[in-house]
């Protein structure tokens, strides 16, 4: 029993601060993750909400806007269609304005109209340029008011900007991190040197050698990925008492699982990866290099 102490001290004594570095870059690429996704379901669902109205011709009365609607509900553009009829039409200017046009005029002024919002994919300027045209050239069409989508782009754009900002701060944590592993096992392998190139001599190939050096940093990179996992987690959860509230409606339990897979995935990676380098170099060296 007091052996196998010894062995957990020491495996935590020489992987502790590791395990701290790794943890912590994870998060931070945890995070550029969940912003990375939580923006894009946001964008899409801004994109989504742009509406393009489409004023028939008085002459195509309310069956002519049905017929158009029909045939919106089949493009490969359209998300859902609605149908204002003259007379939904002129109810919803009595509602907004207060007046009456039918009793001011006589008749009803108002010409049915078809309303709809695009897919996302479709909700960029060049694309609902496209739209436009295309729904000029229909027969009974008199006007097409398109979204603005400039907005939209903007946000795009930001994101994209602070996204790149954050994965350069995640770069330079890996560079650190992958430095601190390799120091760690440098130094582990270093203490063994002899017994390496004694293990070498009687005929253990590099693979056996490496082997213990690439999974006890693997281990730590399982941990490190579990634990940033854990934090993240911990940290949603307690997102909604802290004024968070909406955040389950942008990160889902099942994209942050994902996410945090992910994160145990690159642990596992960047720590095994670290061992390898590390190991291979004294694999390498000559006898006579060991003692420098």
């Amino acid at each position: 029993m007091k052996h196998n102490k010894e062995i957990k001290i020491s495996y935590w004594a020489a992987h502790l601060t590791t395990i701290v570095s790794v943890t912590l870059v994870l998060i931070i690429i945890g995070i550029i993750a969940l912003i990375t996704v939580s923006a894009a379901i946001e964008t899409r669902r801004l994109k989504e909400r742009l509406q393009v109205n489409v004023v028939m011709a008085d002459s195509v009365g309310n069956k002519g806007a049905e017929a158009l609607a029909g045939e919106l509900a089949g493009s490969p553009f359209a998300l859902s269609v609605e149908v204002v009829t003259k007379e939904a039409a002129l109810a919803n200017w009595k509602k907004d304005t207060g007046e009456d046009l039918e009793s001011l005029f006589g008749v009803n002024p108002l010409s049915p109209e078809v309303s709809f919002t695009v897919k996302a994919d479709h909700a960029s300027p060049v694309a609902l340029k496209k739209i436009e045209t295309q729904l000029k050239g229909k027969p009974g069409v008199e006007a097409v008011a398109l979204p603005d989508s400039t907005m939209v782009e903007n946000m795009n754009r930001n994101i994209e900007t602070f996204t790149i900002i954050l994965g350069a701060i995640a770069l330079v944590m890996i560079v650190i991190s992958f430095v601190l592993i390799n120091n760690t096992v440098h130094l582990a392998v270093y203490a063994r040197r002899f017994t390496i190139h004694t293990m070498q001599l009687v005929g253990a190939t590099n693979g056996f050698i490496r082997r213990p050096f690439i999974l006890n940093n693997m281990l730590s990179g399982l941990i490190s990925g579990l634990v940033a996992s854990g934090v993240m987690a911990a940290a949603l959860m307690a997102a909604p008492t802290g004024g968070f509230t909406d955040v389950a409606s942008y990160i889902s339990w099942e994209v942050f699982g994902i996410v945090a897979a992910g994160m145990v995935g690159a642990g596992l990676l960047l720590c095994g990866v670290a061992a390898y380098m590390a190991t291979t170099r004294y694999l390498r060296q000559d006898y006579e290099e060991l003692f420098k």
